[in-house]
């Protein structure tokens, strides 16, 4: 599928994008009464990473999108330590938490290097 805007294009995004659906196959295995603490914010944080890719890369000027990849970093490490959380309290297994650290290192490195190219 061809996108149509920007940010479809950005390699950053598409990465963020299978990130995302990772986190929500994985957080479903959360206990039920997980649904409105962990498994929301890890979603939520998870969302954020994408949404702040596509919003900053559609803005006017390089300074505004680093400013949106900061966020999206942020947000990164946000679910990172979700992660852990998750591990901790044997929602996650060691396997899967290693995995999700390994996506989670890719997608930082990505995004490290998208801001890089802007501040060129």
């Amino acid at each position: 599928m061809e996108g149509y805007y920007k940010f479809e294009k950005l390699e950053t995004w598409q990465l963020s994008r299978q990130f995302l659906h990772v986190i929500y196959t994985i957080s479903k295995e959360f206990p039920d009464d997980e649904r409105f603490g962990l498994t929301s914010q890890i979603r939520r944080a998870t969302l954020s990473i994408m949404l702040n890719i596509a919003e900053g890369c559609q803005r006017d000027s390089d300074a505004d999108f680093l400013r949106f990849l900061r966020m999206s970093y942020g947000s990164l490490m946000e679910v990172v330590s979700c992660c852990y959380t998750a591990t901790d309290l044997n929602y996650m297994s060691q396997a899967r938490f290693q995995f999700i650290y390994n996506k989670s290192h890719v997608l930082a490195k990505k995004i490290q290097a998208l801001k890089k190219s802007l501040t060129k």
